[in-house]
């Protein structure tokens, strides 16, 4: 028998000489089971507290402990060691700072070491390895900047490796060895002529004719070549985007003294597409959507780091620029811009300038063979909805512009798994048609022609935000394709609290 009080604990029966004593009668009412000289219940607290108090854990974890990994010492700076060469190889080729710790986090879990903290910075990466007895801390400087596409899918496709346990640490070791070591899949002067192939589509894409992208091919190879013995010389980069950018306005100087020399149609050799098909071209090395996924992601100290980089190069491109226009107009060279719009090139034409820009951008960067058609195709859609979106939606320079980045992050992020490729390689080719070099000539010419500092710089800022709304456009797009992806390993989304924030 047990009280309604205490349903679990048995009544205690009376002892040999006792009587039993008399129950009281249950009482009903509010306060029935309470006991005398006792509080009754307060069942509107208690509930109260159930419903402002959580019962569950955290919902964001902090300094969680992880496992032991088994392996000895001298194993886990084995795998540390190669979480720094792999990481400063990723960072080095372009790969988003996000992308690159979850793919080393997951590196060294495929070895057991889920103790591994790594902190990625513009210029080095501090990896450490937490043991109880003795931890482990190592340093890399990160000292080249390159694009090369086919050497981080390989890297990629370690990692991938490694997580699903096809490959033991020594295996491991020399098959990074051969990545890292491994020669480009094209001959340099394959490159020179991707980037030729690539000014070509830009001035087809501004509605230049076939001599127009001749000059401009011809013109990109010519910098191409003379930036490469700069750069074996040691010129800073700044520098060398001066320099490109003066010896592109320098051609286009040229085609107007021709025209006014020889009395030639302004629409045979317009200077401005020789020059934005130069700019296009050197616009396309620098990091403009890492930078910009980097800051999504909470990394702003990479992501400011690299977004200074890019303003200051960039600031290199438009001072070649108006030194060149500056001194042909002393010279006395009649400058003059003829405006895109009054060409008539077919839509077709103009969105096969699309493909081809990419595609050359990709092979200039050594992206591998198998993924060029869709580069190609990335290209051809991120043209045709800029068309689209300027020609019959009518959003402007900059709306069109993340209409287009939008569609081509969400296609890269929904094939490239499937593809075997990061989806920063079709991303970043997809989207350089749409870079902003005529709006960067556009405004200079009108500082130093029309003497307008106020309306060229209006025009400056907008070429920028145009760059912005590519950059934004390809990272939402990508995280809107994150359903069409397999499920996110833990590392993943390790990661990707930081760009949400602490507030869940």
């Amino acid at each position: 028998m047990t009280t309604p009080d205490d349903p679990g604990t048995p009544a205690t029966p009376p002892q040999p000489g006792q009587q039993a004593a008399p129950q009281a009668a249950s009482p009903t009412g509010p306060h029935a089971g309470a006991q005398p000289g006792t509080q009754p219940p307060r069942p509107l607290r208690q509930r109260a507290r159930r419903v402002v108090r959580p019962e569950g854990p955290p919902t964001v974890p902090i300094a969680i402990r992880g496992s032991l990994s088994g392996l000895t010492a001298d194993e886990e700076r084995q795998v540390l060691d190669m979480v720094l060469r792999i990481g400063e190889a990723m960072v080095a080729t372009g790969a988003p700072v996000a992308d690159v710790t979850a793919a080393l986090l997951r590196f060294a879990a495929g070895f057991g070491v889920t103790r591994c903290q790594v902190d990625i910075t513009f210029i080095s990466i501090i990896a450490s390895i937490d043991r109880d007895d003795d931890p482990i801390t190592k340093v890399r400087v990160i000292n080249v900047r390159t694009s090369d596409y086919s050497r981080l899918a390989d890297l990629f496709d370690l990692v991938d490796a490694i997580q699903d346990k096809k490959l033991t640490l020594d295996e491991a070791q020399r098959r990074l060895d051969e990545i890292l070591d491994a020669p480009h899949p094209y001959r340099r002067w394959i490159v020179t002529l991707a980037l030729g192939l690539m000014a070509s589509g830009v001035s087809m894409l501004l509605n230049g004719g076939w001599l127009v992208a001749v000059v401009a091919a011809l013109t990109t190879m010519v910098i191409d070549r003379t930036l490469r013995l700069l750069r074996l010389k040691g010129l800073p980069y700044l520098f060398q985007q001066v320099i490109g950018a003066a010896i592109a306005t320098l051609v286009g100087l040229l085609a107007l003294w021709l025209t006014d020399r020889f009395g030639w149609s302004p629409t045979l050799l317009p200077p401005s597409l020789i020059v934005a098909s130069g700019i296009v071209v050197l616009l396309a090395g620098l990091s403009l959507v890492g930078s910009a996924e980097d800051a999504i992601a909470g990394y702003p100290l990479t992501a400011a780091a690299r977004t200074y980089e890019v303003v200051l190069n960039t600031i290199g491109l438009v001072v070649g620029i108006g030194v060149m226009l500056d001194i042909g107009q002393r010279l006395g060279v009649p400058l003059t811009v003829l405006e895109s719009g009054t060409l008539s090139i077919p839509t077709t034409i103009q969105i096969l300038g699309g493909g081809l820009i990419a595609g050359a951008w990709g092979l200039a960067s050594y992206v591998r063979a198998g993924t060029l058609l869709v580069i190609v195709l990335a290209g051809m859609v991120s043209a045709g909805l800029l068309l689209l979106g300027r020609q019959v939606l009518d959003l402007g320079p900059v709306g069109a512009s993340f209409l287009a980045a939008l569609v081509v992050g969400l296609l890269a992020g929904g094939i490239s798994e499937r593809l075997g490729t990061p989806n920063l390689v079709i991303s970043v080719c997809g989207i350089t048609p749409l870079l902003p070099g005529l709006a960067i000539y556009n405004a200079m010419f009108a500082m130093v022609e029309a003497d307008d500092v106020v309306g060229g710089t209006g025009q400056l800022i907008a070429a920028f935000g145009i760059a912005l709304a590519l950059a934004a456009g390809v990272t939402l797009g990508e995280f809107l394709a994150t359903p069409l992806r397999s499920e996110m390993d833990r590392w993943q989304r390790r990661v990707n609290r930081r760009a949400r924030g602490s507030r869940v």
